[in-house]
């Protein structure tokens, strides 16, 4: 591998973790216009392992802002990050994989001023990107929850 393929390979690595990152920051931050333009005009995402839906990024970014009015607070932690590179029309690095594993605390939109999480999720990201004209998109996520911790119930009031 020549020096210029080698740097060429980390700046693509370097953008598809800004990609992913990119991703998880609009999600907490409930900014459905920057999750819709990460993915390619056809790209999907499916949720439906966390109890949500299947669809192209518009359909699942307007389940999303609904859905997760719940949560006053979010914070996905993506970590583990597993990238490969593969071609498209034998042109190499046209295309990545992304496997990464994530922790996502939340805290239900309650009466109580705390920001401690309440309820959170883990599991593991499938990312596929496509290099475009406007650089890498999202062509599919997938979301494999593997756990979740429900929020306690609250003890009932004592009445002395």
């Amino acid at each position: 591998m020549t020096q210029r393929v080698e740097l060429a390979t980390v700046m693509d690595r370097l953008a598809v973790d800004a990609l992913v990152t990119d991703y998880a920051v609009a999600v907490d931050d409930g900014d459905w216009e920057a999750y819709r333009g990460l993915f390619t005009c056809d790209g999907r995402a499916d949720y439906r392992s966390a109890g949500g839906v299947e669809g192209d990024a518009r359909q699942v970014a307007a389940w999303l802002a609904e859905s997760l009015t719940l949560f006053s607070m979010r914070q996905h932690l993506i970590v583990n990050r597993r990238v490969r590179f593969g071609t498209l029309d034998q042109d190499t690095g046209d295309t990545a994989r992304v496997q990464a594993d994530y922790i996502n605390p939340m805290r239900l939109a309650a009466d109580t001023p705390s920001t401690t999480p309440d309820f959170v999720c883990g599991g593991r990201y499938a990312f596929a990107l496509l290099r475009t004209d406007d650089g890498w998109r999202l062509s599919e996520v997938v979301v494999r929850e593997k756990w979740r911790r429900p929020p306690h119930p609250r003890p009932a009031p004592v009445i002395n």
